[in-house]
């Protein structure tokens, strides 16, 4: 059974959604589908794998206070492959 990471909505109102994820050593966020663009900024060094539609994985690092955008449609299962815990802020574009 795979760990969840732990996610805590930060702010929600018209504009953005900004959620804060956390991720033990292991911990994945489950397959899911964006529906919105976002921007991703690290809080930690963010070890990290996406396991990707049709099986493509990619391991990636972002580090810690950097950020990066993507538009809605994204589908991915990120997982922590790191030894630490790694946390990232997800701002959502209404």
């Amino acid at each position: 059974m795979a760990i969840e990471a732990t996610a805590i909505q930060m702010i929600d109102d018209p504009r953005v959604r900004v959620t804060r994820f956390d991720f033990e050593p292991g911990a994945e966020t489950g397959w899911h589908t964006h529906a919105m663009d976002y921007v991703i900024t690290a809080v930690t060094d963010c070890h990290m794998r996406l396991d990707m539609p049709g099986g493509e994985m990619r391991e990636v690092v972002v580090p810690a206070g950097t950020a990066y955008r993507r538009e809605e449609g994204v589908e991915h299962n990120v997982i922590n492959i790191g030894d630490e815990v790694m946390s990232f802020v997800e701002v959502e574009l209404k």
